[in-house]
């Protein structure tokens, strides 16, 4: 890593810290907050906070591996979510994670190429009477059909060019 940004993680993390007191019992805050600030948490950003807080770097790595929401690895700028719960799954869930998969080119868990989306199927969204449920960052979108697919990326594609 270049010096240049290991002087961005060092001060970005120095800000959050600080936000907290540098207390350690604030770690999971602190750590969602350079999560925020980087799109996923860092190697260098997380030595670096464990450095300033004073306590061991895998303190940092275990708290990042134990907890789902963070992500030791770039994620895209949007999230799709697709339930694959029974009922999801029995009114097209599969058919549409499948649609994604190929259409981003990523299995569960991955990224797409270009950066733009992170693919994440669930096994209950806890919406049975929209099934099929996607959603895209906090966006729910019901009774979606493979036909709907095209136009919701499309929505996020189009955003992400004009800067939104």
């Amino acid at each position: 890593m270049s010096e240049t940004m290991h002087a961005d993680y060092l001060a970005s993390i120095e800000t959050i810290a600080d936000r907290y007191g540098r207390n350690p019992d604030f770690l999971i805050p602190m750590m969602q907050d350079v999560q925020t600030a980087f799109g996923y948490l860092p190697r260098d950003a997380l030595e670096g906070l464990a450095d300033l807080l004073g306590i061991p770097p895998s303190q940092c790595f275990s708290v990042a591996t134990f907890y789902k929401s963070f992500s030791l690895v770039p994620r895209g700028r949007h999230t799709i979510t697709v339930c694959l719960g029974t009922v999801c799954y029995l009114k097209g869930g599969r058919e549409i994670a499948e649609t994604i998969e190929r259409e981003l080119e990523v299995k569960a868990g991955g990224t797409s190429r270009d950066g733009l989306f992170t693919y994440e199927p669930v096994n209950c969204l806890g919406a049975c009477a929209l099934a099929p449920v996607v959603v895209v960052d906090s966006e729910y979108y019901d009774h979606v059909k493979l036909r709907d697919l095209p136009r919701i990326l499309k929505k996020y594609r189009e955003a992400d060019r004009k800067g939104q």
